[in-house]
């Protein structure tokens, strides 16, 4: 029987390779870098939409600009800016208590106020807690106003509303409290800037 000679195998336990290793771990954080700065740029894009629509809410109601607010009834030519919507409202448990503040003084400050105090705060990227809760109160109080809930106005007729509970005033609000919790302004903000000021690192609610 002849014997045959076979070549010689290494079966044994092999290290794995320590490129690859770096490699795969370089490419990782590469991937995760790229997604960290994609996520950064969305909520810092998000900021300063939600921004300008409060801004230009401001604007609007205090100029005239002849958009929600026709020429010559704005802030600056004596109209009021929670008259009309408070005074229109026609449905809620709320219903008579916004009649007595529609056109009020401290109404109509306090409100504008809220629009260019959040407006700011969002466009800069600065104190977005602040503008999460002072915004979530605002847009709550103006959900109760129209009460999406009721099918029927207080006079009878349909209040055409499409949603029992979702609309556009808690979509804000989520927003706002979700570009507050993920600090939404060290990109393209001045969020990094304000957050080391002194006073500021003392009292973190003003992030």
């Amino acid at each position: 029987m002849a014997v045959h000679e076979h070549p010689h195998r290494h079966t044994g336990f092999r290290l794995p390779s320590v490129r690859r290793t770096r490699t795969r771990t370089a490419s990782g954080d590469a991937e995760t870098a790229t997604v960290t700065a994609t996520r950064s740029y969305v909520f810092a894009g998000l900021r300063l939409l939600t921004g300008f629509v409060f801004l230009w809410a401001f604007l609007d109601k205090t100029f005239g600009f002849g958009y929600a607010t026709g020429s010559g009834k704005a802030w600056i030519d004596g109209g009021s800016p929670t008259k009309g919507f408070l005074g229109g409202v026609a449905v809620g448990p709320m219903e008579s208590t916004f009649h007595d503040w529609a056109g009020a003084g401290w109404a109509d400050w306090l409100f504008m106020l809220g629009l260019l105090g959040i407006g700011l705060a969002l466009v800069s990227g600065i104190a977005l807690r602040l503008a999460a809760v002072a915004g979530t109160v605002m847009m709550a109080l103006m959900w109760i106003a129209e009460w999406p809930p009721a099918k029927h106005l207080s006079d009878g007729s349909l209040s055409m509303s499409t949603n029992p509970f979702a609309d556009y005033h808690l979509i804000y609000a989520v927003v706002l409290i979700a570009l507050a919790a993920v600090g939404a302004g060290t990109t393209w903000g001045l969020g990094k800037a304000w957050a080391r000021l002194p006073f500021v690192s003392r009292n973190r609610w003003l992030l």
